[in-house]
């Protein structure tokens, strides 16, 4: 299903090799999407699991804004993300749909990586088949 009117779709956004960016605690990414859950935390070890969000109602440790052709995503419980998560040391994964899919159809469903990279403010995007197998 395409994303719904006045939404930017994920999938196409990714397979353009759209770039978001970073502000402090802050990611900007360039598309819509209905959003299911989100991890967040340092690159996959034996000792290291990601932290799993769900509950985005009032939630005290994310916000999320959207605006015409962006979503924000406020990550409370740092100050710096790009400090916590750059240099390849970690990354968030966001399970969604596009923007107005039936959430009840697998189909629909998909796992975005946002990964941190250098010291530059911009973060890159990629759809993945399983989130515990990076």
């Amino acid at each position: 299903m395409s994303a719904g009117e006045g939404s930017k779709s994920f999938v196409d956004a990714v397979g353009k090799g759209e770039r978001g960016f970073v502000v402090k605690n802050s990611v900007f990414l360039p598309f819509h999407f209905e959003l299911i859950s989100i991890w967040a935390g340092k690159e996959m070890s034996l000792l290291a699991a990601p932290e799993l969000m769900v509950d985005f109602c009032d939630a005290p440790d994310i916000g999320v804004r959207e605006g015409r052709s962006y979503t924000n995503l406020v990550f409370r419980k740092w100050k710096n993300i790009q400090h916590e998560l750059g240099h390849h040391k970690g990354h968030i994964v966001i399970h969604a749909a596009e923007k107005g899919a039936d959430l009840f159809d697998k189909a629909n469903l998909h796992y975005i990586r946002i990964s941190f990279r250098d010291d530059r403010k911009e973060l890159q995007f990629e759809l993945i088949d399983n989130p515990f197998e990076l």
